[in-house]
């Protein structure tokens, strides 16, 4: 309890230098800042101090109580110890005049003509007595011997504690001294913020007329820029027209140009002869278009005469009789491909109907042998018609069982089925080597041995590789190979072959 209480004042001592510490930055900022919330923070926290610093000095005062009563508990270990070291004298003088008692004892058996039974039971006696005595001795010289140690360490933690004490008073103060200047400079940092908030008010108030200045020269500003940007798109509007008439006037006078050189080439007269004439009343524009239109039309009809007719007729007849032949040889390569390719889908087709058949019976059969004669299992294909595109249906109901899905199957049920698939699969084209990674883990004692059966009725065929946890196909099997770990991280396998081991019966006959 005394530690405890010691390792309490000293954490509050540790927490009031931290404190202190802080706040003597918080001092260092409030210089700085001079800001009323700094120093309101700052005032709690001198509160809080002085709570702290009352709180210490009243742990102070019950650790002295406690050392004044841990003096009063010396003091009667002290008596305690007194008193058992009066009692051992005692028990020595006692022990001494037994000894004498049993020496005479020991000369009257040596001198004595009396009867030797009657002096060998006072010596007995004496000798009862004298060990008693001698343990009662040397309980106390172990109490003894408790208690100077108890008080030689009481004495050494009184002292450890008078030297806290003496620190933690000190501490308190120095603590005590910093907290008069801590206040100190609390006043004078208070008589500085009213001066600092003086002279904020005062500039607020010269910022308040330059601020509305300043607000006025910007609006007036906004209003400049916004009439610059109306004026420049006003600009970029007209140049984009002034574009648009410059373009059209580059494609009337290409149009004119064009005109004219066409009067030029065809009627012999210039643009300027047609610009300079005044219209001809009579003529309308309508109708001179029209027959403008019919003349072009007929020009077109006409067309131009081509002296290499023949020859592009030769060249065109020549090219479509290519093209002509080998689209007949095209046509005559698919018909052949898809002869083939219906021939290949015809023996595709029998080859696997004759597989699935196979496969079927053997499914069947695998079946029966792994669950009874009575069960009934089938492979059904879902399109006959199309048997090479179509799904397969498994169909398997143990007996007893009329499940509509394999979810209704228990676990060992479903492993079976597909080892009978399996099998079905192998028989058909059977392999050199056959894996099974843990296949038997869901199967019960009964169907593990029916799956080891038929493992040893295809082993003649193929060699099994099997990876197991069971004992029962451990046992089952020609050679067992154990993986185990001699050292951290490093595997090694033993390999362990029962063909080589007699397998009789020994007969331990009773004792």
């Amino acid at each position: 309890m005394l530690d405890t209480e010691i390792k309490k004042l000293e954490g509050t001592e540790n927490q009031l230098n931290t404190q202190l510490n802080t706040l003597r930055a918080h001092i260092s900022a409030l210089r700085n800042s001079a800001q009323s919330q700094a120093l309101q923070k700052e005032r709690e926290i001198l509160n809080r101090l002085s709570q702290e610093k009352a709180g210490m000095q009243a742990k102070l005062d019950n650790i002295a109580a406690f050392v004044a009563n841990f003096d009063a508990q010396a003091g009667d270990a002290n008596q305690r110890i007194k008193h058992l070291t009066e009692n051992n004298t005692d028990i020595e003088h006692q022990l001494s005049g037994k000894n004498a008692a049993a020496e005479a004892l020991r000369e009257r058996l040596n001198n004595a003509d009396g009867s030797f039974r009657d002096v060998a039971e006072q010596l007995s006696h004496a000798s009862a007595q004298y060990n008693q005595k001698n343990i009662e001795f040397i309980r106390q010289q172990n109490k003894v011997n408790t208690l100077r140690q108890e008080l030689t360490f009481r004495e050494n933690r009184r002292n450890d504690l008078r030297q806290s004490m003496a620190n933690a008073q000190a501490s308190l103060a120095k603590n005590a001294d910093e907290l008069s200047l801590i206040e100190s400079e609390i006043l004078r940092f208070a008589q500085e913020l009213t001066e600092s908030y003086k002279e904020k008010k005062e500039k607020e108030a010269a910022l308040s007329g330059v601020e509305q200045a300043y607000f006025k020269a910007r609006n007036e500003i906004h209003e400049l820029e916004n009439k610059q940007r109306e004026n420049f798109r006003k600009q970029q509007d007209l140049q984009v027209l002034v574009n648009r008439l410059k373009e059209k006037f580059n494609d009337v006078k290409f149009e004119i140009t064009a005109i004219g050189e066409r009067l030029r080439a065809e009627f012999g007269i210039g643009v300027n002869d047609v610009i300079n004439q005044e219209p001809n009343p009579a003529f309308q524009t309508e109708n001179l278009e029209r027959d403008v239109n019919n003349l072009k039309r007929r020009l077109d009809n006409y067309g131009e005469i081509n002296p290499m007719a023949i020859e592009a007729y030769n060249e065109i007849k020549e090219r479509h009789d290519t093209i002509a032949g080998q689209r007949d040889d095209i046509l005559a390569a698919k018909e052949n491909l898809v002869q083939t390719m219906k021939e290949i889908e015809e023996t595709a087709t029998a080859r696997f109907l004759e597989s699935f058949a196979q496969v079927r019976e053997n499914f069947i059969t695998v079946f029966r042998t792994l669950f009874t004669e009575e069960d009934t299992a089938d492979l059904l294909l879902t399109n006959p018609d199309n048997p090479l595109d179509s799904d397969i249906n498994i169909i398997a109901k143990p007996k007893g069982k009329r499940p509509q899905t394999i979810a209704q199957l228990s676990g060992g049920e479903k492993t079976l089925t597909a080892t009978a698939l399996l099998f079905a699969l192998y028989l058909l084209k059977p392999a050199p080597f056959c894996i099974f990674d843990e296949v038997d883990a869901p199967l019960d004692d009964a169907n593990i041995e029916k799956f080891n059966r038929i493992i040893r009725q295809f082993s003649a065929q193929s060699q099994f590789i099997v990876v197991t946890h069971n004992k029962a196909t451990m046992a089952a099997v020609d050679t067992i190979y154990g993986v185990y770990m001699p050292e951290q991280g490093v595997s090694a396998v033993t390999p362990v072959d029962f063909r080589k081991l007699n397998h009789e019966a020994l007969v331990f006959e009773a004792g």
